[in-house]
């Protein structure tokens, strides 16, 4: 990919990322598990649940921070480095974009129907509050644009660096 393209994801991944941790700060910094609690109709086993969707979340949150400041980082150098760049938008793809649909607790999932059955991305294991799954359902759109942007981009690095690899291999045994 041309130098000036990957800049330009980049920018984008930069600001999708900045996004997604301001909702998630603030989410995080101004919300309990007793007041998720309070919004639940049926609280039988909910305090674990929630308990789990928040260190999700807060795991989220923190490799969104470190995805925001790398890629910030290859945007502020004097001179675009076109290697560096690429291997932090695929970090941000393993550690962002994964993080983000495939959950540790797996409270919640990506429903791959939604597109055929007019109905959320996002499947929940329970029924969550609603302020949880609003969020989720915000942060899905982000990541659904990052993801379509960069998974494509990750797997065109990744054949690269293995294809270098196999080319060194390969003149180092002759």
């Amino acid at each position: 990919m041309p130098a000036e393209q990957t800049k330009e994801l980049c920018v984008l991944t930069r600001e999708k990322l900045k996004e997604a941790k301001t909702m998630l700060e603030s989410f995080l910094n101004y919300t309990s598990v007793p007041q998720l609690l309070e919004e639940t109709d049926d609280r039988e086993g909910m305090e674990e649940y929630y308990r789990e969707f928040l260190s999700d979340l807060r795991h989220l949150s923190v490799a969104c921070e470190i995805g925001y400041e790398k890629v910030s980082l290859v945007l502020r150098r004097a001179k675009f480095n076109q290697d560096f760049a690429e291997k932090v938008l695929s970090e941000i793809v393993h550690t962002c974009v994964y993080n983000f649909y495939y959950p540790r607790n797996e409270v919640y999932e990506e429903d791959g129907r939604y597109c055929y059955t007019s109905m959320d991305a996002i499947s929940f294991r329970r029924k969550p509050a609603e302020s949880l799954r609003q969020l989720v359902l915000t942060l899905s759109k982000i990541f659904e644009q990052l993801r379509d942007e960069l998974e494509y981009y990750e797997t065109d690095y990744i054949t690269r660096v293995r294809m270098q690899k196999h080319i060194t291999n390969v003149s180092s045994a002759t």
